[in-house]
């Protein structure tokens, strides 16, 4: 008998659930909001073309996860999404040296490199401009390692931004759509 009670117990604790709710499931957003503007990011930074990265990566996050429909002109939309990349800092995270050798000094190289991107995001209402979500400092940072040969970390340097911009991009939609 004590073993049926704590197995019926068990299982209403599971079934009754705890009140958490999955990521994504929770949509902050107002239920008129049907269709969303996600025009191009504006790049304030010199880093070449990256606005059209997060652009896209941004507007494929949306699809993928969301049920909103995407379009890049504010005609028909119910709500618009801005953003701007203010920064892009690139900086060295580790190093590796190689010892002297009698006919070579020792050497000190970067072996990851941490990507730093400030954004200014804000998704408004369409019709009404009211503003609901706003962010000035939305910051992403992520690391992408450096190869020993300088033609290959060029080759690396194209995959680590596509990364950059896919996990900025659910972070972003992640923070527009559950309002955190």
């Amino acid at each position: 008998m004590p073993r049926l009670l704590t197995t019926l117990a068990f299982a209403s604790t599971i079934l009754s659930g705890c009140g958490y709710h999955v990521s994504g499931r929770n949509e902050a957003l107002p239920k008129t909001i049907h269709v969303i503007a996600v025009p191009a990011l504006e790049n304030k930074t010199t880093s070449y073309r990256i606005e059209q990265r997060l652009t896209a990566a941004t507007i494929h996050q949306f699809l993928a996860s969301t049920p909103y429909k995407i379009v890049s002109t504010n005609s028909g939309a119910d709500a618009v999404l801005r953003g701007k990349v203010m920064s892009v800092e690139v900086v060295p995270l580790l190093f590796i040296t190689t010892p002297a050798t009698p006919t070579q000094a020792s050497t000190t190289r970067a072996t990851t490199m941490l990507v730093t991107m400030k954004c200014e995001v804000t998704l408004t209402e369409a019709a009404t401009e009211k503003v609901l979500y706003h962010n000035d400092n939305f910051i992403f940072r992520n690391e992408y390692e450096v190869s020993t040969d300088v033609k290959s970390f060029f080759e690396e340097q194209d995959p680590a931004l596509e990364r950059m911009a896919q996990d900025f991009a659910k972070r972003l939609v992640a923070a527009v759509t559950e309002n955190f």
